[in-house]
């Protein structure tokens, strides 16, 4: 299929992820980006009235693109709370490799650019979000630990699962992916569950 048969809004889309995942960090332009979906500056702005909504639609954009809510199934339909915490554990970690390039751009622009801020930080909600649902499944059933409070235990998780921590385990340490689920899953577990 052609670039001039997809969609406007995809081509954008997709142009800026690429652009992301290129650019080491370096800013994106909206100039460059309607370059590269072959489009005017003027149509990328009917689209997309600002660049804090392109960044964030892109990253959604690779939500959508990578199922990501069929991938959460196995964590949002746990039985219980230690096996919800292992779900999420597992299914964030192998789902950071798929988003890293553009997480590392975001991460990397956020110090010098507002909207690559806002972009990253509307991510950064979203998984919370799921670190938050394990924690009160936890809470729900009892085994959440007494050591913290279930904004503290959500906390601790969203930081154990960074992207940055992932990057240090696998590319620096040179972790497998394998023996960083695992790890992460013990480590979550022994740092959340109540111990009996």
């Amino acid at each position: 299929m052609s670039s001039q048969n997809i969609p406007t809004r995809d081509r954008i889309l997709k142009s800026t992820w690429q652009l992301l995942e290129v650019g080491n960090g370096n800013a994106v332009r909206m100039s460059d980006i309607a370059k590269a979906a072959k489009i005017s500056r003027q149509a990328l702005y009917l689209h997309f009235p600002n660049r804090a909504d392109l960044l964030t639609a892109t990253t959604r954009y690779l939500d959508e693109v990578h199922d990501i809510d069929a991938k959460l199934v196995k964590s949002r339909s746990a039985a219980s709370g230690t096996e919800r915490l292992e779900a999420w554990v597992e299914t964030w970690g192998n789902y950071i490799p798929t988003i890293f390039g553009v997480a590392k751009a975001l991460m990397a622009m956020q110090e010098t650019d507002d909207e690559a801020a806002a972009a990253w930080n509307d991510r950064i909600l979203a998984i919370r979000d799921g670190c938050e649902k394990a924690v009160q499944a936890l809470k729900a059933d009892g085994k959440l630990t007494d050591n913290m409070s279930e904004e503290e235990a959500t906390d601790l998780l969203l930081t154990l699962l960074s992207v940055r921590n992932w990057e240090q385990l696998r590319i620096t340490c040179n972790w497998t992916q394998d023996r960083y689920i695992d790890m992460m899953q013990q480590l979550t577990a022994q740092a959340l569950v109540k111990s009996e």
